[in-house]
């Protein structure tokens, strides 16, 4: 996945910044680079996806500018073609053509980019750093002032909070220049709705993330694909089956004892012919594995933890036992069409005013365990439906026809690839979120361990250390606790609980899962 790292100012002692790079080599073990600017740092862990040479090393120079991207360039060949007049490329990477961009555009090449990215460009002009992030976030960056002066990025909390006394975020979709952040695209903002009829606007949706799953498949590293047997991993493996000319490769969780996701994606794995890879977990490796996965994470929410666990002994496994160094998923979808408690909304105006809440949040959500569960076991993970042209598209269309209004949750995603894509059950299934489709029983064994921890004079106690997204349950103070080990008054890293709705009817519930919503229904079967 890589890691990046840049700090301007010389105010903290070299050591603990080599310290805090450190912490993230799992995202790039294949080489590392820390090189001295004028006015501080740059450093960069590599995962070789793209020119898999040195001479795709990163920091790139051009003069006394240097660059440091953890990204996914799509179309950059022809970008390079345009600049080879008058630039002189060493790699094949896509990016290396990121200074020339900013030679001829400055900070308005951040808009020109149709990517996944984030990264820290230093001006050997200036002598000041310029950090960019993509518009929805899939790439990680995080900042924090330095005492005494300066500024660091880098790609996870954990590589700063050794010396910067609050991190936070990088805002998706912004630059930071001149000591202060810019918005270049909000990507959740609507302009004009497109009022097309459902079977045009099918057509439009089935042909862009057709070709933002195409583009995605451009890697000179072997790839594979999450499959959890529902609608969106699914489309992902029936789009790419059917662009590559060769089978894929699937990959599938689930609990020994109760796994719901498994049948399913072996049904899809026999339907398109993949390499299929079924991956068992147990009651005691969860446990085991808990406080790891949530000093990876960096996040205390319940929903976030909960749907990691499966990914990230996945991803695990694959990393152990095969070859596979890109993944594609299926996030960013449930933002777009809708989730389970979605069907509650009280108008098309509050459907579209939850998916830009969800959108412009899920940096914080899906996305964060998407990245850390794939790049801390040195894979990188690529999105097809947040490609940018696809959101937008999805974005602006009528939220009237988004709604559930057709007796089916996302239904126009799927009528859009209605046919031989996939099997209709599949097709048509129930949504099921992954942290229950892996097994009921997963989330019941974390609900019954911490309520083992604490009596609940000893809940109410420990939870009222922290008024920033208080803990309400036994298991969310586990989690918090864990955290706080870790990331230390950190909390605000995350705007607090992923949850419903809770102001609609319906939605009015103490846990994430949709295992408490009254339209659940056949979603666990």
């Amino acid at each position: 996945m890589c890691s990046i790292f840049g700090v301007e100012g010389k105010t903290v002692p070299l050591e603990l910044l080599q310290e805090g790079f450190s912490q993230s080599i799992s995202r790039g073990p294949d080489m590392s680079r820390f090189v001295e600017t004028a006015t501080g740092y740059l450093g960069f862990h590599r995962l070789a996806i793209m020119d898999l040479s040195e001479e795709g090393m990163q920091p790139f120079f051009l003069g006394e500018d240097a660059v440091v991207c953890n990204g996914e360039l799509y179309g950059f060949r022809p970008i390079r073609e345009k600049l080879q007049g008058k630039y002189k490329f060493h790699s094949e990477s896509d990016c290396e053509i990121l200074l020339p961009l900013y030679r001829e555009y400055g900070v308005e090449m951040f808009s020109q980019l149709d990517a996944e990215f984030a990264m820290i460009l230093y001006d050997g002009a200036t002598g000041h750093l310029i950090a960019a992030r993509d518009p929805i976030g899939i790439r990680p960056l995080y900042y924090g002032e330095l005492p005494g002066g300066g500024i660091a990025f880098a790609s996870e909390p954990k590589n700063l909070v050794g010396f910067c006394p609050r991190v936070l975020p990088f805002p998706p979709g912004c630059y930071y220049a001149d000591g202060q952040f810019v918005r270049y695209c909000d990507i959740a903002a609507v302009s004009s709705y497109c009022y097309d009829d459902v079977e045009t606007l099918c057509t439009g949706i089935r042909e862009r993330l057709i070709a933002g799953i195409e583009k995605r498949l451009d890697a000179d590293a072997p790839l594979g694909f999450l499959l959890s047997g529902g609608l969106d991993s699914s489309l992902v493996c029936a789009v790419a089956a059917r662009l590559l000319d060769r089978p894929i490769r699937t990959f599938a969780i689930g609990m020994d004892t109760d796994a719901i996701d498994l049948k399913y994606a072996r049904q899809v794995a026999e339907y398109l012919h993949s390499e299929h890879t079924e991956v068992i977990m147990t009651r005691q490796e969860v446990l085991d594995t808990l406080e790891n996965l949530i000093r990876y994470l960096g996040t205390y929410d319940i929903t976030t933890i909960r749907a990691s666990m499966g990914m990230y002994l996945c991803c695990k496994a694959i990393h152990e036992q095969t070859d596979v160094r890109v993944l594609l998923t299926g996030e960013i979808s449930d933002e777009l069409f809708g989730y389970k408690y979605t069907d509650y909304a009280p108008s098309p105006e509050a459907f579209q005013a939850e998916a830009q809440k969800r959108i412009r949040e899920i940096h914080m959500y899906d996305v964060l365990r998407a990245d850390r569960c794939i790049g801390v076991n040195s894979l990188e993970a690529r999105v097809p439906f947040g490609d940018l042209d696809f959101v937008r598209y999805v974005m602006a269309i009528d939220p009237a026809k988004k709604m559930n209004v057709y007796g089916k949750g996302k239904y126009l995603l799927r009528h859009a690839f209605e046919g031989d894509w996939l099997p209709h059950e599949i097709l048509y299934r129930e949504k099921a979120a992954f942290s229950d489709a892996v097994g009921h029983s997963m989330v019941d064994d974390l609900k019954e361990y911490a309520q083992s921890l604490y009596t609940d004079e000893e809940f109410q106690a420990r939870r009222c250390r922290y008024t920033f997204a208080t803990p309400f349950t036994k298991e969310s103070l586990l989690y918090r606790e864990i955290f706080e080990k870790y990331y230390p008054g950190q909390a605000a890293m995350i705007a607090g609980f992923w949850m419903p709705n809770r102001e609609w009817e319906g939605c009015d519930v103490d846990d994430p899962s949709a295992r408490v919503l009254a339209n659940y229904g056949a979603s666990g079967k």
